[in-house]
């Protein structure tokens, strides 16, 4: 009997930093990724809301309300007892800053701030080596062989006129890259330089589709991945655009795997049998499959848990709210294929074996 997934990076996002998650409640949804053979748990432990683990570097940052590195340490080393040997380094990738349709995130979200909030001031070279701080002292707590750098929403790239918005911005661009930078250009430069800080900790950099992958001049490094989330956003392009020039991509599609607390914007909750009988791996935005010919550059796909509206629901309401859709992401990321289950019978299976 031959039993392999499809796709080799099967994952779970939880944005514990705009909603305080207990490191009880981590610890049961990694005892039920390590069950439904899910390979990668990101943490998104950074954003305006709070900082959600303790940090020696810069312990000024951090909320009221965190996870111990002891407690970080106890969840990583579950993670580890409950992945088979060879595949343990894949077992908890960090994940830094993210905004969700507000300004971008790192990991220093609070710290060398223009006037936005959550916006870091990339002219500064003290906010690179803040960063760097960061990013090396957590790299000593996660084994993940992954490191998700965030990048998309920059406030300074969702204004109409960036240069003119953001002067300082704009010098700083022209200083490094020439007389017709841009803004776009410096945040570029900027992520491309926290991606050779993660890689000197011999991890794999990844970053949001509508970030910094962007029509300029200065482009993102090409070992980053692309974490594909939406075409909707200022910035983002098709996908094809990206795996057409050989880029390695993850399935964020969030139409099918965002399960956004408060249903802002136009989100709904997803349900495991629309996960289940409409998406694939290949449906990396909206309903529409990319051709073929790009399947095997498509890494796998993440299911996340976005807290845009933190106290909408009770952990205990999340937990039960993405059960049937976490078993229907990890089924496709197995099997792309038509299912041979109806709903109904993969549900009464799913029910039989929890």
């Amino acid at each position: 009997m031959r039993d392999e997934p499809a796709k080799p990076v099967r994952g779970f996002m939880l944005d514990m930093a705009r909603k305080y998650f207990t490191a009880d409640w981590i610890e049961d949804r990694v005892r039920e990724l390590g069950d439904l053979k899910y390979n990668q748990l990101g943490l998104h432990f950074s954003d305006d809301q709070g900082f959600r683990i303790e940090s020696t570097s810069h312990p000024e940052i951090v909320s009221q309300q965190h996870l111990t590195k002891a407690q970080v340490q106890k969840i990583v080393k579950l993670a580890q007892s409950l992945a088979h040997p060879d595949r343990a380094r894949d077992r908890l990738a960090g994940a830094s800053g993210r905004g969700h349709r507000r300004a971008p995130r790192s990991s220093a979200a609070q710290c060398q701030r223009r006037g936005d909030p959550g916006a870091i001031d990339i002219s500064k070279p003290e906010s690179a080596e803040i960063v760097d701080d960061l990013l090396n002292e957590y790299a000593g707590l996660f084994p993940g062989n992954q490191w998700h750098l965030g990048g998309d929403e920059y406030q300074a790239l969702v204004v109409s006129n960036p240069e003119a918005s953001y002067p300082q911005l704009a010098a700083a661009a022209r200083k490094a890259y020439g007389s017709g930078a841009t803004v776009a250009d410096l945040a570029t430069g900027w992520l491309n330089g926290r991606a050779t800080t993660v890689r000197a900790d011999d991890r794999t950099p990844r970053a949001w589709n509508d970030g910094f992958f962007r029509d300029t001049s200065v482009q993102p490094d090409k070992d980053i991945q692309v974490a594909y989330w939406t075409g909707k956003e200022i910035g983002a392009r098709a996908p094809v655009e990206y795996l057409s020039t050989g880029r390695k991509v993850i399935n964020y599609n969030d139409e099918f795997l965002y399960y956004v607390l408060g249903e802002p914007q136009t989100f709904v909750y997803p349900t495991g049998q629309r996960i289940y009988e409409q998406w694939t791996p290949r449906v990396l935005r909206g309903t529409t499959a990319v051709p073929a010919k790009y399947d095997d550059q498509i890494l796998g796909g993440s299911f996340a848990v976005w807290c845009d509206l933190a106290n909408s629901q009770t952990q205990a309401q999340v937990a039960a709210g993405i059960r049937m859709p976490l078993r229907a992401t990890v089924q496709k990321l197995w099997d792309a294929g038509a299912p041979e289950l109806s709903w109904a019978e993969f549900r009464a299976l799913a029910d039989r074996l929890d």
